[in-house]
């Protein structure tokens, strides 16, 4: 066969398992994807302002969900989490599957279809929210002394470097009491907006259950890092007017167990179209299937080789064969 054909044939060859290899690097890079949305971080967007000017609204935040598994939720924080069943009605089941195989679908592969289709778009339907948490279990949590200032444990907490401009410790909507006192129960959190003025918090859900706490295993994670706009970038820290001594002295225990006044803006939250997951996804699974598919053009020429040995012919690239072809 003349030299260009074989070359030919063989760059074809070669090229094959790479179009072959395409859908499996498509899929190993969501599987990454979805398992990095999944436990580790997941991206959300603010559509109100009731967290202004922490979070401006149209900021895309990244939520830490490992970060509670480590150490417990601390005053401060800046929490995402579910308030289905606490500030929201639990949502009407319409009951089980009629039949056996409808169960297993929902149980298994209508988890992965949601999972990976949150990669690309916005659920329906969500009730994630946004809020500084003020008291976590044990604390005593009071608006305001005669300073205005909310004190946790007795301690008064200096909130001038997060509130919204104008806004003082006890501001708030109309319809929403701007005082309380209230001890935090096991297992629970306390939490408020940065935008007293127009949040509606923990202060507004009072009459739902667990009078306006949230629980803590409803936490997804913790607020760590605003990552658009380029503008906005920063890290989310911890104020230091919550490392007073005395304010965390409560439990701690971890999150794995006015009329004309603004109306409320309860800062729920649509999970973003997590570009970071993705791209990890990807940048792990490019890498694999490189050294899978060099590993097997290895074992190919390997076995090439062996092969030509016991035909008795030598294999090509060596002297032998180099020498019969200059012959």
């Amino acid at each position: 066969m003349p030299r260009r054909q074989r070359k030919t044939r063989s760059g074809k060859q070669s090229n094959r398992p790479l179009i072959r290899e395409l859908p499996i690097l498509i899929v190993v890079a969501l599987i990454i994807a979805v398992v990095i949305k999944t436990f580790v971080v997941q991206a959300f967007v603010i559509p109100t302002g009731s967290m202004q000017d922490t979070l401006e609204i149209n900021d895309k935040i990244l939520v830490n969900k490992l970060v509670y598994h480590f150490r417990p939720i601390h005053a401060g924080d800046i929490v995402v989490f579910n308030g289905a069943g606490s500030w929201n009605a639990p949502t009407a089941s319409s009951g089980p599957p009629p039949n056996m195989l409808a169960r297993a679908y929902d149980d298994t592969l209508r988890k992965v279809f949601d999972s990976v289709g949150g990669l690309f778009g916005t659920p329906i339907g969500q009730t994630d929210y946004v809020k500084r948490v003020i008291g976590v279990p044990g604390d005593h949590v009071v608006c305001c002394n005669a300073q205005g200032l909310i004190t946790v444990n007795g301690v008064p907490v200096h909130e001038q470097s997060y509130l919204y401009p104008g806004d003082r410790p006890g501001s708030h909507p109309y319809g929403i009491p701007g005082h309380f006192n209230v001890t935090v129960p096991r297992g629970y959190l306390w939490v408020l907006g940065d935008h007293r003025g127009i949040s509606d918090d923990s202060r507004g859900h009072e009459m739902d259950p667990g009078d306006g706490m949230i629980p803590e295993n409803m936490v997804i994670g913790r607020a760590f890092l605003i990552v658009w706009p380029p503008s906005q970038w920063r890290v989310l820290p911890i104020p230091a007017t919550f490392d007073q001594p005395g304010i965390t002295k409560a439990s701690s225990s971890a999150a794995s167990v006015g009329r004309a006044a603004a109306l409320p803006a309860g800062a729920s939250l649509r999970p973003e179209a997590p570009l970071l997951p993705l791209a990890a996804g990807f940048a792990g699974a490019v890498p694999l299937t490189w050294l899978q598919r060099r590993s097997r053009v290895r074992r190919s020429k390997r076995r090439s080789g062996d092969r030509q040995s016991r035909d008795g012919r030598p294999a090509a690239g060596t002297p032998a064969a180099r020498g019969r072809r200059g012959r």
